[in-house]
């Protein structure tokens, strides 16, 4: 099996099980991509996500959408409280992974990132479609889990901890300041450990994510192991 080895191998679902399941009435699979990619082709019954990838404030860029905004933004996707959500994109899975840091941030837990994605779809040659789903709105209640953010001050008071590891997830030219990307301030936070976040995907362009072996070598190499916190940004 291709999930075997990881901890939590019940947040990945691969594409053979979802092809088995398409037709479940309790699961909702969710385009993360572009609108234009996924008029031209997604997963039948895929529902998009429109063009707010990460989910956040249209009023304030950067935070996640509020509680009653979210309530909205779910329900209109079909996702109720009983629903299993399959989140999977074109790319090496950010928006996916997105979406399912959101919906399990607001307690919504039964969800899973497709691995491989639409990339991993389409080379098994499965189903793809252009037809645009009727999605009958269900009612999503928002249950924030405050253990899945930390704040600015829990931020500045993990420096320097020796039970704690910040971890850097952003492009190596971030992390050493050569690119700005418009901001104010560049660099990264003091002591923080560097490891791309599309390192832990397969480099063949498959869009799977590496074994859960290699993945563990790599996260131990920066400190990042199961007694410590883990901060990441």
């Amino acid at each position: 099996m291709i999930t075997k080895g990881y901890a939590h191998p019940e947040l990945l679902a691969e594409t053979e099980w979802l092809a088995e399941h398409l037709a479940d009435p309790h699961i909702r699979v969710v385009d993360c991509d572009p609108p234009d990619a996924y008029l031209r082709a997604h997963i039948p019954g895929a529902a998009s996500v429109g063009s707010n990838h990460y989910v956040k404030d249209p009023d304030n860029e950067l935070h996640v959408m509020s509680p009653d905004r979210v309530a909205e933004f779910m329900g209109a996707l079909g996702i109720g409280e009983d629903t299993l959500v399959v989140a999977y994109e074109g790319r090496n899975q950010p928006w996916a992974a997105r979406l399912w840091w959101v919906l399990s941030y607001y307690g919504h837990t039964n969800v899973k990132v497709l691995n491989g994605g639409f990339r991993a779809w389409l080379a098994e040659g499965r189903p793809v479609t252009d037809a645009v789903p009727k999605v009958r709105p269900r009612t999503f209640t928002p249950k924030v889990d405050t253990s899945l953010i930390a704040t600015g001050e829990e931020m500045r008071s993990a420096i320097g901890r020796e039970d704690t590891v910040i971890w850097d997830v952003r492009s190596l030219e971030e992390h050493t300041g050569e690119t700005t990307r418009g901001n104010k301030y560049t660099g990264h936070i003091p002591g923080a450990v560097h490891l791309e976040w599309k390192e832990v995907v397969e480099a063949d362009g498959t869009g799977r994510f590496r074994s859960a072996e290699e993945i563990r070598a790599m996260l131990e190499e920066r400190g990042i192991t199961p007694d410590k916190r883990v901060c990441t940004y």
